[in-house]
């Protein structure tokens, strides 16, 4: 019979897409004893959970909760408690997670309606007007921080064409939330998903999900039940909510991880940390034009926690990333859909965002690419 070695993976230092490094203070809280999903120690746990995700998120929503699942579960989450055979859903797509939002609606059966733009660059809001106007849409989506590009898409004034029009606002912001401003109250966006891998600091497995009252009275009004039982948030709202009602067993280390990164996002301070990630990706700009490299998405609408950059021609981008790997322990991640093979992705999340990172890994580049 086979014999299996003790795990001993070596130490790298994460900065891809996600997921980021860790802080000590995380893992030691996922080393905690574990208790029942039930257990009044771990309810009380939710409840923090719940108030300190939506101080991170900005919002007063009450279901507000992490989703037992990845980011992949809390967007499909997004859709299939939403959207119903036959409904229209207008969906933005300029990058590879937008193409996800539309796999995932079209398999509950809505009508999928795509605005595209070109790859590296962002929608203007009478995009999604005149859309709306030609033909009225029961759900718009699109992607705040798309990861596969690097780019930001404005928010702003979006939310008043889609409810003018008698519909729901759906935002995915996997890659920003907790590294620049979500702002989902104020955008009056009504349902708002993430992860716990990037910005928030805390392993991969957990999928915060805001909900915010119009979309609501939308879940509660189906003709039929949410097609998707683990993602049902009409069920799992009774867990989370007073009446702690069976639904699955939780996570629990999970939950002990994401309450203590949460824990420290709200010590540092959304502005501060706000302030840190753009510091640090304005030094990795800095250097990495220093170096001769090129953007790939112009300074206005760049993402801040993952910089996308051009691969130089006769570069072999494949064979830089796993020397980086190799040699200096450094994961950067390389291009995802459309930018795959031509652009390098290099992610400063969390704890991952540190002046020292920045340097370790401008230093490593300057020697490869020479």
């Amino acid at each position: 019979m086979k014999q299996y070695t003790d795990l001993n993976t070596s130490p790298r230092l994460l900065l891809g897409p996600g997921p980021s490094t860790v802080h000590p203070r995380v893992l030691r809280a996922m080393a905690h004893p574990l208790v029942g999903h039930l257990d009044p120690q771990f309810i009380a746990l939710m409840n923090e959970v719940q108030e300190m995700l939506r101080v991170v998120f900005q919002t007063e929503n009450q279901l507000t909760v992490p989703v037992s699942g990845t980011g992949s579960a809390a967007m499909e989450a997004s859709l299939c408690n939403f959207v119903e055979p036959g409904d229209s859903v207008v969906i933005g797509v300029c990058g590879y997670f937008g193409e996800r939002l539309c796999d995932i609606a079209g398999r509950y059966g809505a009508e999928v309606r795509r605005l595209d733009r070109p790859v590296g660059e962002v929608f203007e809001v009478g995009e999604f007007e005149a859309e709306l106007e030609r033909k009225p849409a029961k759900l718009v989506a699109l992607v705040h921080a798309e990861t596969s590009t690097g780019v930001l898409q404005p928010m702003e004034g979006l939310a008043d064409v889609v409810h003018r029009y008698g519909g729901l606002l759906v935002m995915d912001c996997v890659t920003s939330l907790g590294g620049v401003p979500v702002k989902v109250d104020e955008w009056d966006v009504d349902i708002a998903y993430s992860c716990s891998q990037k910005c928030l600091g805390a392993p991969s497995g957990l999928g915060p999900i805001t909900v915010g009252p119009r979309a609501v009275e939308v879940l509660n009004a189906r003709q039929a039940p949410v097609t998707n039982w683990y993602l049902d948030l009409s069920l799992l709202s009774k867990y989370w909510g007073s009446e702690r009602t069976y639904h699955h067993t939780a996570p629990i280390s999970m939950n002990y991880a994401l309450r203590e990164a949460l824990r420290m996002v709200l010590e540092e301070g959304l502005e501060a940390r706000f302030a840190r990630h753009r510091a640090n990706a304005e030094l990795l700009w800095e250097g990495l034009q220093d170096l001769g490299l090129e953007l790939f998405v112009p300074v206005e609408r760049r993402l801040v926690p993952l910089t996308t950059v051009k691969v130089p021609e006769g570069i072999d981008e494949a064979a830089v990333r796993s020397e980086l790997l190799q040699t200096y322990n450094i994961e950067i991640a390389g291009g995802l859909g459309a930018t795959k093979g031509k652009v390098w992705r290099i992610g400063l999340m969390g704890y991952s965002s540190q002046p020292q990172n920045v340097l370790a890994l401008l230093g490593a580049l300057e020697r490869l690419i020479s």
